[in-house]
């Protein structure tokens, strides 16, 4: 018999069951009137996911990447300026599509391990005098290095600018995890997907739209077809899609955000803050540091740890799946080899994320690393057991 460990990349996540069964139902005409009581409240609670009032929510059967190309083709034309950091390998790829698309992108070089300078930005946004640049992209989890960018401190700078360039925000790996405020921030659009906080199977592209956002629809000249969000609000009208939906993985959305809907978000977030401090103990413990220059910027869903020099990482990640038979994350990028990840993001618990700590400890050690069995353990033991006790002194 053979039993299915946990995961700890930084998505997929672990399937809740409750979710597995949402997405394992029967055919479904989805044409039919049924198909509205999936459509709607899945819709409906995305929105609330995102804290917002105002934004059109748009699910597209996709990932991340489709939901960046939604973004992009919608609203721009050939030629259109839009500024953005490279901190990582997931802004460096958006960057990368838009080259793609025949954008003129400006590039602020960021060492990784840091987040978007919001102050760089605003000194290129002030000299842009003649507003050429359209939007500012942002990935608030750069998912490579582990790295939390504040998504408020880049609307203050386009708002001290005096700049009326749009802000798109990459947040696959921390909405419905981390806090996320999409009407306060001023973000326009906000990119998703369901395999992270959501904790669904791959296939579903989540984005929403802000007013000003939509503005921009009819004077955007790049192609779009099966990613254009005009044909897609035309059939919500409907109840329906421009094409066949993936029934299942908008009925598993739709009970998704009642789970984090009931659990309430400010409790997912402190969870995942609770699980990331714990798993944070244990490499300090190891005696080693984080891709993450500093606190400020640590990720509450991935942990990039850096292996001492001459040590490939990715070994580690290798001999942890072949002989343990538990998944970490390879370093990706500038930080391939030099760092492995732990995912601690979705359906995840106290006691699933020591499994994990124990795992990579056990790696460590078989592969020569000067790791004490238990350390990364108890120093994660000792930060789980001493909140769990304050947080149930604080409710009773």
């Amino acid at each position: 018999m053979r039993c299915q460990n946990p995961v700890f990349i930084p998505g997929p996540t672990n399937l809740p069951e409750s979710l597995r069964r949402a997405v394992d139902m029967p055919t479904l005409d989805h044409r039919s009137s049924l198909f509205r009581e999936i459509l709607q409240p899945a819709l409906g609670g995305v929105k609330r996911v995102l804290k917002s009032r105002s934004a059109e929510i748009f699910v597209f059967p996709s990932t991340g990447t489709g939901g960046w190309e939604t973004a992009i083709t919608n609203t721009l034309s050939p030629g259109d300026k839009v500024l953005a950091a490279r901190n990582g390998m997931f802004s460096h790829r958006w960057i990368d599509m838009c080259t793609r698309h025949g954008l003129e992108v400006i590039v602020v070089e960021t060492p990784w391990g840091e987040g978007i300078p919001a102050d760089r930005f605003e000194e290129v946004l002030a000299a842009d005098r003649a507003h050429r640049i359209k939007v500012v992209l942002a990935t608030h989890n750069e998912t490579a290095t582990g790295v939390r960018s504040d998504i408020g401190a880049v609307r203050r700078a386009i708002d001290a600018a005096s700049h009326p360039a749009l802000l798109y925000v990459d947040g696959v790996s921390s909405i419905a995890c981390m806090d996320f405020r999409m009407d306060e921030w001023g973000v326009d659009i906000a990119v998703t997907g369901s395999q992270k906080g959501f904790m669904l199977p791959t296939g579903l592209a989540i984005v929403g739209f802000s007013p000003r956002a939509m503005a921009a629809l009819d004077m955007a000249k790049l192609p779009r077809t099966f990613f254009d969000v005009r044909d897609m609000g035309r059939s919500y009208q409907n109840n329906a899609y421009p094409y066949t939906p993936a029934v299942g993985l908008l009925n598993g959305l739709k009970v998704s955000t009642e789970l984090l809907l009931a659990e309430g978000l400010e409790n997912v977030f402190a969870r995942h803050r609770r699980i990331a401090d714990g798993i944070r103990a244990a490499v300090s413990a190891w005696g080693m540091e984080l891709c993450a220059a500093s606190p400020s910027v640590q990720s509450d869903t991935v942990s990039a740890i850096r292996t001492p020099d001459g040590f490939n990482a990715t070994k580690l990640v290798s001999h942890a799946a072949e002989v343990y038979d538990v998944a970490f994350g390879v370093g990706l990028g500038e930080v391939e080899g030099k760092v492995f990840r732990i995912g601690h993001l979705g359906c995840l618990s106290d006691v699933l994320a020591l499994s994990g700590i124990a795992t990579a400890e056990m790696a460590m050690a078989d592969l020569g690393l000067p790791v004490r069995l238990g350390s990364g353990v108890a120093a994660a033991q000792e930060f789980y057991r001493s909140t769990t006790a304050a947080r149930l002194k604080a409710a009773a």
